[in-house]
């Protein structure tokens, strides 16, 4: 993922935000957002669904609590999520998130050609782990999350990024989010058909100039 996306007050967020049971208002708006800065998250804690603000950066410095540039961890490779000495294990296991979005842009690797990407007529719900860490100073919480991100879509994707696709969860299906939000579900074999790259839901792409401005330079197309 190139690492930017999105958050604009619409119709189709305010239809995500209705079928996970939460209230839009809550929700932190950006017409850009870049690793590292502030997000909302959509997670579940005490038996309660919750948005919270979030660093889109799952590893933090212990001390500061900024992000820990040293290690890029702004996503989480979806190979990863099962290697027990990887950051996102424990995550995955008893910390999984929902980070709604309006798009987000995908660069090709030639640090020219980069592209806004859509679902048609929907928000997109992308699929995340967080970590919860402790002020020293205030004993306050700080919540840190990621963006998972699976292989490549082949081969319409192989133009617009061919290293990876970030996982954007069916957000209607009530009962498999319920279990991805439920820190107390571990069953986690049952996300397996989450990880598989496909297409669920049709794809507006648009040529954009540089990501942090989103200016078209092309008309846009759909991938079905």
């Amino acid at each position: 993922m190139c690492g930017r996306f999105n958050l604009i007050d619409s119709p189709e967020v305010q239809w995500l935000c209705e079928s996970l049971g939460i209230g839009v208002t809550a929700v932190k708006t950006s017409a850009d957002i870049a690793p590292g800065g502030r997000i909302s998250i959509i997670h579940e804690k005490q038996g309660e669904r919750r948005i919270s603000e979030a660093i889109w950066w799952l590893f933090l410095d212990r001390d500061s609590l900024k992000p820990d540039y040293k290690y890029t961890s702004f996503n989480s490779r979806s190979d990863k999520l099962h290697q027990q000495k990887s950051i996102s294990f424990k995550p995955y296991r008893e910390s999984r998130c929902i980070i709604p979005a309006s798009a987000f842009a995908e660069g090709l690797g030639d640090k020219q050609t980069y592209h806004k990407i859509e679902l048609e007529d929907s928000a997109i719900a992308f699929g995340g782990l967080y970590q919860e860490y402790i002020s020293k100073d205030t004993g306050e919480s700080v919540y840190a999350t990621s963006i998972i991100t699976l292989p490549p879509l082949i081969p319409e994707w192989a133009k617009i990024h061919p290293k990876s696709t970030p996982l954007m969860l069916p957000f209607e299906d009530d009962e498999l989010m319920g279990k991805w939000l439920d820190p107390a579900f571990n069953q986690v074999e049952e996300f397996d058909q989450l990880l598989t790259t496909r297409l669920s839901k049709s794809m507006r792409v648009t040529q954009i100039d540089r990501p942090s401005k989103w200016n078209p330079i092309a008309d846009s197309y759909v991938i079905l």
